[in-house]
C-alpha cells in the first residue's frame, strides 16, 4: 500500500518529514528528532506518508488531527506536501483518501482543510476528492501576540 500511518520516528521519517517541509512552507524550520518523536507520540495527531511502493523513499505526507466537541468527533487536515518531482502521479489523492477513511474508521463526523487560493492544483484535488468549499471566515490570532501580552 503506496500510504501508511507512521507511529514512530525513524530516521527515514524523520529526513523525509524535514525534506518535504520547506516545499511545504518556506517559513518552516527542521524539526529535531525530539520534536519528531513528541509529534507522533500526540494521541489525536496521525500521520501519513506516501511512497510510491514499499522500497520507494517517502514523498508526500499529511497531517491529520482529531478532537472532540460537544457536536462530535471532527477530524482537520493539514500539513498535506507531495515532493515536487512527485507531483501529479496520485500521490496527494492518496494520501487525502487514506487520512478521509480513517478519520470516518474514528467516527470523525466531518473532516476539514483549508488552502490558499493560488495552491490551484491543491484546490482542484480537494474537489476532486469530495470536498466542498464553504463559505465562512477564517480568522487567525497568533501566538507570539498572546505570549507578548502576558
Amino acid at each position: 500500500m503506496p500510504v501508511e500511518l507512521v507511529r514512530t520516528a525513524t530516521p527515514e521519517v524523520i529526513e523525509a518529514i524535514n525534506e518535504l517541509l520547506p516545499q511545504l512552507s518556506s517559513s518552516a524550520s527542521s524539526l529535531s528528532d525530539e520534536q519528531v518523536d513528541n509529534f507522533l507520540l500526540q494521541d489525536n495527531v496521525f500521520l501519513f506518508v506516501f511512497r510510491a511502493d514499499e522500497s520507494a523513499p517517502i514523498t508526500g505526507m499529511l497531517t491529520l488531527a482529531t478532537f472532540t466537541i460537544p457536536t462530535g468527533l471532527r477530524a482537520w487536515i493539514e500539513d498535506v506536501v507531495v515532493a515536487e518531482a512527485a507531483r501529479g502521479n496520485g500521490a496527494g489523492r492518496a494520501l487525502i483518501d487514506e487520512a478521509v477513511a480513517y478519520a470516518q474508521h474514528l467516527g470523525a463526523k466531518s473532516v476539514d482543510l483549508t488552502s490558499r487560493p493560488n495552491r490551484e492544483a491543491a484546490n482542484r484535488l480537494y474537489a476532486r476528492a469530495g470536498f466542498e468549499k464553504r463559505e465562512t471566515n477564517v480568522y487567525r490570532y497568533k501566538a507570539s501576540e498572546v505570549v507578548d501580552s502576558i
